[in-house]
This record gives structure tokens, sequence and C-alpha cells, in this order.
């Protein structure tokens, strides 16, 4: 059914009494502080009108966590059982529980007085405001991407990684300067990793893989054909397969054994979610590395002083040439 077409429920959802302190959502529902990053991860895949529902209860969680099913609906344009569809996508088992977490959302917001700034800037923006501006959003991506980082599927990347015979990693653009930067971190702790930002050299790396080995895809929209491709290839050769990615239900999850979802800053017009994502990228990929180091401290130790001992004359002071 089109997105701007209204969704209709054959029985009307009952109406609910006001969320209460004293009730505690379903266990396997999101924090209440995964709820943005939930929406902002999934909101490209939602129909029009689900999406109007997500947007609704991020933009205003305590005055939406007051209405009744009902309500809602009619404030956003849909029905009851788009409502519900809604909650149910976003995690949690129906409305009621959806209501929970955004009451305990907004009594977070209140208690923590985030400061009243956005990513909004302006061409005539002073540099004071454009700092503010970016040091909130980025710290507030960072906390979006750690609220919604599945860590058991983290806890696997780090074990396939940890034992690979190699790792390849595939990005391009902004994802590709992640990729080097995870590269150049496993090779510090003596792990055998390539960061391939040709697609070419990317897709004949790929074909030399085997189960053993782990390959890692970064793409912030998930439908990068130069990252899917030799992704698709390794998965294909049998190596664990890792994506990272801002759209888990992109194309490139078809082909990853391990999802990793990341956040980004909302998108400006001087700041696409393509460079905004690089920040939730190298959060995680500092939660892989560190991971990694802990499971192979016996090697990788020795591994970081060795390498720190080889570059420190690179690092003092070179006497000008006569």
């Amino acid at each position: 059914m089109s997105g701007d077409v209204k969704e209709t429920s054959s029985t009307p959802a009952p109406a609910l009494a006001p969320a209460s302190a004293a009730d505690a959502p379903a266990a396997d529902a999101p924090a209440p502080g995964a709820l943005r990053a939930r929406i902002r991860a999934l909101g490209p895949s939602m129909t029009r009108s689900v999406r109007a529902v997500a947007e609704t209860v991020a933009a205003d969680p305590a005055g939406c966590s007051r209405l009744t099913v009902g309500a809602l609906a009619t404030r956003t344009g849909t029905s009851e059982a788009t409502v519900v569809r809604a909650a149910r996508l976003l995690g949690y088992p129906g409305y009621r529980d959806l209501r929970l977490a955004l009451a305990a959302l907004a009594a977070q917001q209140e208690s923590g007085a985030a400061p009243a700034v956005t990513a909004d800037i302006a061409v005539d923006d002073p540099i004071a405001d454009v700092v503010a501006k970016l040091a909130h959003e980025e710290a507030q991506t960072l906390a979006d991407t750690a609220a919604g980082l599945d860590l058991t599927a983290l806890a696997a990347a780090v074990t396939a990684l940890a034992t690979a015979r190699r790792i390849d990693i595939y990005g391009v653009g902004a994802s590709a300067l992640v990729g080097q930067d995870l590269a150049q971190k496993l090779l510090r702790i003596g792990l055998v990793a390539h960061a391939h930002g040709d697609p070419h050299l990317a897709v004949t790396g790929a074909v030399q893989l085997r189960p053993g080995d782990a390959a890692v895809a970064i793409t912030h929209s998930g439908a990068t054909g130069d990252v899917i491709d030799p992704l698709r290839t390794a998965f294909e050769r049998g190596a664990t397969t890792i994506a990272l990615t801002g759209r888990p239900n992109a194309p490139v999850s078809h082909y990853a054994d391990l999802v990793l979802a990341t956040s980004a800053a909302r998108e400006t017009r001087l700041r696409p979610a393509a460079m905004s994502s690089r920040t939730s990228q190298l959060l995680v990929v500092d939660c892989l590395f560190v991971a990694v180091a802990q499971r192979t401290y016996e090697t990788a130790a020795p591994a970081l002083a060795a390498s720190y001992e080889a570059l420190a004359p690179r690092r003092s002071a070179r006497s000008p040439r006569p």
C-alpha cells in the first residue's frame, strides 16, 4: 500500500492509560536511548506512513508518550494499524511498550539538559556557533551509535577478526579512509589486513579468500556497488563477512554474516550523510580494534611495542640539511 494512503485496522485498538513509572517495557525492547538511532538507521527503508509515525515520536517523545494509539494515528495522518506496525518495526512488542520508552526518553532529555543547538549550520554562522553545533551533533552521533550497536554481532566480529588468516576491508570515498584506519590498526597488532579502495583490486583480492578469512565492508548507504561486489565474492568464497553500515536492511546486508549498524549526524546542505557518518564508523572501528587487541593480547602487545620502536626514529626532529 502506498505510503500516502491511509491504512485501516480491522479491529480498533483499545485506548491506553497514561504510562506510569511503575510500568516497565518488555525485556527484549530496545533501551530508550537507542530509539533515535534506530529511527535514523531504519528510516530510509520505511514506508512513508510508518516513517511519519517514527519521525513524530522522535521529534516529540514527551508529547507522544501521552497519546493513545488513535490519537497518534490522527496526529500523523495515518491509522492505528500503522502506528502499531511502526512500534514493532522499531523493536517494541506493541504500542504500549513504545509509549513507555518515549516517556523514559523524555525524562532523560529533561534531566540531561541537552544544549539547544543543532547542525543546521548557515553560511553566515560565526565560527563559535559552528564549533558548538558540530560538537553537539558529533556527541549525539556517538551516543546513538553506541546505544544501537548489536553487542552480540560485535563480539562475533571480534572473534572472526582475531582468528582470521587474512582480513580484507572494502570502502570507497570517506569510507575508504575509515577502512585504511582499521587496516592500519590491525597491522600494528600483527594481523594480516588489507584495505582496498580500488574496486577492481577489491574483487581480485576477494577471490583469494576462503573459510577462516574475514572481509569487512564499510558503506553508510549500504548500497554502494563497489563495496557490495567484493563482499559478495568474499561471502561466496566462504569468508566471514562483516558490514558496517548506517542502513542495516540495505543490499550490503544480504552478503554479510554480521551487521554492525552505525549512526550519522542529521544531514544538512553543508554536511552530507556520507561525511557525517565517518564519526560513527570510526567509533565502531575503535571498538573492534580494542576488543581484538584484548583477545590477542599475548601477541598484540609485543607487536604494538615493536611497531612503536620501529617508528620512534621517524618521530624525532631531523637536523636541517646543510
